[in-house]
């Protein structure tokens, strides 16, 4: 998709399109035929159970010339069941050429996007053991990333060539072997060596550790995460960049913040970038400390719009306000702030700190991520600007299919996940009907599942407790149906009558109206429910993403 079509559809009639995974992450909503390879890739399996990852140690090296790559991973893991075969997961065209297990080869057979490993012998339960593998091939190309995934091959506007990697959703598995899953993350963390072509620079996750110039064809990068890190949020970027260094006096002492771009673009990013520190501060008051504080903070100019990079987002906004200039939410107030910055570094909280089982339920992501942006707009400019924000972005709300997919097959659910789930939190911040509670709510959140991974039901219930009700009902009409609850009132023999339609059975989410000029509570249910009333006029709290008829 060009640019410019991009920029066309901001002012479109069909501004969904800009809130789809398709910006960020790789489609994996279509209604394809669910195979084998997608049960393999997206379940907990006989071949994946008994082994927890504990560390990744990988290192590349890029071929530009013929766009392929080269390297290898040890694989630090812990037995914690009895297991005989393993897989690892490793798309095609890549190949695995040599395996071993604490220096004994490995028997292994391929079957497609998958190889399985025969591990021979007693494996203790509690043991650690390393999995040595070497790995080659012709990635699979991103054509237009992050619309799409794979390798990106591309050149800077003085020719020089300029690489990196967007592969959430496709998998991490698109270049690299690994247990490609997101409820195994590596406890203690990753090492990522990049072997970048002489007069280039690899940047990768974490801190630089290491680099090792002796080599005549390229220079040797070492970066180090030291915490818990999805697979895909490991990503190098090799091209010609300049960088510089601030520190954040945050909630948790110095996080040193790098920023890594293009030499060309140096002075405009300075500019745009001055917008983290305002960010980091709002984040920290509303979510808690930045989670990756030993990692510390990167942005990394990228040859796509931006990613979730774990501790080095991924920025390609062309330093912008709003989204690639313009305001996805039609109202103004999207293009007081860069979006990249702000939504993807959103991510670090929702997503990095707390990240789904299974990608099903990535509605934790987007939507608290999308509802960052609320936040944010509220923190620059005040919660009226906060919430026309939010009422804004729900022409991006489709209602195809559930924001839930299915799970057990990597398959995520709506584009809707976005938009709608954010606004679905903003709902339940009116019934909660306290902003220091609902803002503590997000804190001990991101403290309760500090570094850990999670299920939708886990989020669910600690709103609900939150909330002091059970929102279970909200829940399932929200996130696993397409139906928007439908208002129904009457007002007539000094009664205001009025129920709830088009909705799940039991739905009983409570609705803030004005009454006669009175802002008061209801609380409808499936069932007509009547209160005594002399006035007419009724309006429902634009906060609620509901719709309303009068049967008078």
């Amino acid at each position: 998709m060009a640019l410019n079509f991009v920029k066309k559809l901001v002012c479109s009639t069909i501004p969904f399109l800009l809130f789809s995974p398709l910006l960020f992450s790789q489609p994996l909503n279509d209604n394809h035929h669910l195979t084998r390879q997608d049960t393999l890739r997206g379940s907990i399996n006989p071949e994946r159970d008994w082994w927890d990852v504990l560390h990744y140690d990988i290192e590349v090296t890029p071929n530009y010339s013929n766009k392929t790559i080269k390297g290898s991973i040890a694989i630090q893991f812990r037995i914690t069941k009895a297991g005989k075969n393993m897989q690892i997961d490793l798309q095609e065209p890549m190949e695995l050429t040599d395996a071993s297990i604490d220096g004994q080869p490995v028997v292994l057979y391929r079957e497609q996007n998958v190889y399985h490993l025969v591990v021979s012998g007693q494996n203790a339960v509690n043991t650690t053991q390393m999995l040595k593998l070497k790995f080659e091939g012709k990635p699979r190309e991103a054509i237009r990333p992050p619309w799409d995934g794979g390798w990106i091959w591309s050149k800077d506007k003085n020719g020089n060539p300029w690489m990196s990697v967007a592969c959430q959703g496709l998998g991490a598995s698109v270049w690299y072997p690994c247990k490609d899953h997101q409820s195994d993350e590596p406890d203690n963390g990753a090492r990522l060596t990049i072997n970048a072509p002489k007069g280039l620079i690899g940047v990768g996750n974490g801190r630089l550790t290491r680099t090792d110039k002796s080599n005549p064809q390229y220079d040797r990068f070492t970066w180090e995460v030291k915490n818990p890190i999805n697979s895909y949020n490991i990503i190098p970027y090799i091209g010609k960049y300049a960088t510089w260094h601030e520190v954040y006096k945050g909630e948790k002492g110095d996080l040193d913040c790098d920023y890594w771009v293009l030499e060309e673009d140096l002075d405009a990013a300075k500019k745009q970038f001055r917008q983290v520190t305002p960010m980091l501060q709002c984040f920290e008051h509303w979510f808690g400390p930045y989670p990756f504080y030993e990692d510390g903070y990167k942005l990394v100019q990228s040859p796509h719009l931006g990613m979730e990079h774990q501790s080095a987002v991924a920025y390609g906004n062309k330093f912008l306000n709003g989204y690639l200039g313009n305001d996805l939410s039609g109202t103004g107030w999207g293009n007081k702030w860069d979006f990249i910055i702000i939504h993807e570094s959103g991510h670090e909280w929702f997503a990095n700190n707390i990240t789904t089982k299974d990608i099903a339920d990535m509605w934790v992501h987007e939507g608290f991520t999308s509802y960052s942006e609320t936040i944010y707009t509220q923190c620059q400019s005040g919660i009226h600007a906060g919430n026309e924000y939010l009422q804004g972005v729900r022409r991006g709300i489709q209602n195809d299919i559930p924001i839930i997919g299915p799970y057990g097959v990597n398959k995520e659910g709506s584009s809707d996940m976005y938009p709608k789930a954010a606004n679905m939190i903003h709902m339940i911040r009116q019934i909660i009907g306290d902003d220091e509670k609902f803002r503590n709510m997000l804190r001990e959140m991101n403290k309760d599942y500090y570094h850990q991974t999670v299920t939708s039901a886990d989020i669910e219930a600690y709103m609900s407790k939150t909330a002091g009700r059970d929102l279970s009902k909200v829940y399932q009409q929200y996130l696993r149906t397409t139906q928007v609850p439908q208002f129904q009132y009457s007002v007539s023999g000094g009664k205001l009558s009025y129920r709830w339609r088009n909705c799940v059975n039991g739905f009983d989410m409570p609705l803030k109206v004005n009454f006669n000029g009175k802002d008061q509570w209801l609380y409808p249910t499936t069932e007509w429910q009547a209160i005594n009333s002399n006035g007419t006029s009724l309006s429902v709290d634009k906060n609620f993403y509901v719709t309303v008829r009068s049967l008078d």
